[in-house]
């Protein structure tokens, strides 16, 4: 593990929430995905290059239409790294800079120096994660502006969780760690996000059923209004329903063809905008929130 100083954090980047609004955010247009092979990457099925392709862009143009900058990592069709697509999981953003993750599924280890040196000249670094510790984006989560709780489970281990720890907490911040179910075991890409996904401050979508018991009531003690997702739909989309993109408060995408779960998103008080993603993310086990990585949201 390797933790830097602490810097101050000019505005032009920071994060500290799920769901302040979104200023500027890292994506990655898709390269290697459109011809990966399924058996390899744990894709439902081979995929269909021409709507994945117009999906993403429609989802890009909406994030865009949010009002966030979009800072896009550089494409490499050859480099095999069909996942880096969903840029939420090799890296994370703090006030002070960002951390380096370390992905528990080895064919995307290698997207760990492509977030390196992106981070280069746009902010400072502030520690990595090193073996044998593990830790992917998508098991970290804002309960507010100084917590973040972190799943534990097969992506996220305990050395990583300590690791992260020592260096957020360097930083002021605070870890509460909780453990994921086994659900579909070791090869299903289940992260705390796929239980959890705040709207707000004080509101999330959850399926509760899922969710670890001290998580659930520290959430309720801190004020949050739980929306339960429907089970029909969070079923039917591999969990993918619940994956919706906070772009500021109570404002979000989240994919097409899930109308209960809009709906209750949307009857607690939320702007709602879809895209079809049948093809982006339905196969590869990632949504909107994995396609983009915060880079600065907005506190307060």
């Amino acid at each position: 593990m390797t933790i830097a100083a602490n810097d101050d954090a000019p505005d032009r980047y920071g994060v500290d929430s799920m769901a302040g609004a979104l200023q500027r955010v890292a994506m990655r247009r898709p390269g290697a995905i459109l011809s990966a092979d399924p058996a390899t990457w744990h894709y439902a099925r081979a995929l269909d290059p021409e709507p994945l392709l117009h999906q993403y862009e429609r989802f890009a143009e909406l994030v865009a239409a949010s009002g966030a900058t979009i800072h896009w990592l550089p494409t490499d069709d050859a480099d095999g790294l069909a996942d880096s697509v969903f840029t939420y999981d090799p890296s994370f953003v703090i006030p002070t800079g960002a951390v380096i993750l370390r992905p528990a599924k080895l064919l995307r280890r290698a997207e760990v120096d492509l977030h390196r040196s992106f981070y280069e000249g746009l902010m400072p670094i502030v520690g990595e994660i090193e073996a044998p510790g593990t830790i992917e984006g998508g098991d970290c989560c804002w309960l507010d502006a100084s917590t973040l709780a972190v799943g534990r489970g097969f992506r996220t281990n305990q050395s990583g969780i300590e690791q992260f720890r020592a260096i957020v907490e360097s930083h002021g911040l605070r870890v509460e760690a909780y453990d994921l179910p086994y659900t579909s075991g070791p090869r299903a890409c289940l992260h705390l996000l796929s239980i959890i996904n705040p709207l707000d401050v004080d509101l999330a979508l959850v399926r509760r059923q899922l969710m670890p018991v001290a998580l659930h009531e520290q959430m309720i003690a801190m004020g949050y209004r739980l929306l339960d997702a429907p089970a029909s739909e969070y079923e039917a989309s591999g969990g993918l329903s619940l994956n919706v993109l906070a772009v500021a408060p109570r404002r979000c995408i989240a994919i097409a063809g899930y109308p209960m779960t809009a709906a209750v998103i949307r009857e607690a008080g939320c702007d709602v905008v879809v895209f079809q993603a049948d093809e982006l993310c339905l196969p590869c086990e990632g949504g909107p929130t994995c396609l983009t990585r915060p880079l600065h949201r907005s506190s307060g």
